[in-house]
């Protein structure tokens, strides 16, 4: 494993670790790295029931990431309707949906044919 698939693993880990603390919901990982032609190796989503949620989620994973690896992220949008917050890590994209919006715009069935896992998200 070389030092960006370490770097990268870690930031996936205190991703999930910062998405679980404010309970958010359906967590869901796409591996994109078999895909040609992709910005990234990874999506990580999921949602809240509220833009308060949503807001509470994105701001847990930023501060977990930056706590556990001393990572930023390198964009973020989104915060101000909180439907919709973007956190972009390089290699790792975040989607904190609102669930509304999550189910219109479907990530899992945009990118269907790459792999899939759904992670437990204790709720």
């Amino acid at each position: 494993m070389n030092k960006n698939t370490k770097i990268t693993e870690k930031i996936k880990e205190a991703v999930l670790e910062g998405i679980r603390k404010v309970k958010g919901k359906e967590i869901t990982i796409i591996d994109l790295n078999t895909i040609q032609y992709t910005e990234c190796g990874y999506f990580i989503i999921c949602h809240g029931t509220s833009t308060t949620q949503v807001s509470s989620i994105a701001q847990s994973v930023e501060e977990t990431v930056k706590l556990e690896t001393k990572e930023n992220a390198w964009h973020v949008e989104g915060y101000k309707n909180s439907i919709w917050v973007l956190l972009d890590y390089g290699e790792i994209v975040v989607h904190v949906f609102h669930e509304q919006a999550r189910d219109f715009y479907n990530l899992e069935g945009l990118w269907s044919d790459a792999k899939i896992t759904k992670e437990d998200s204790e709720n």
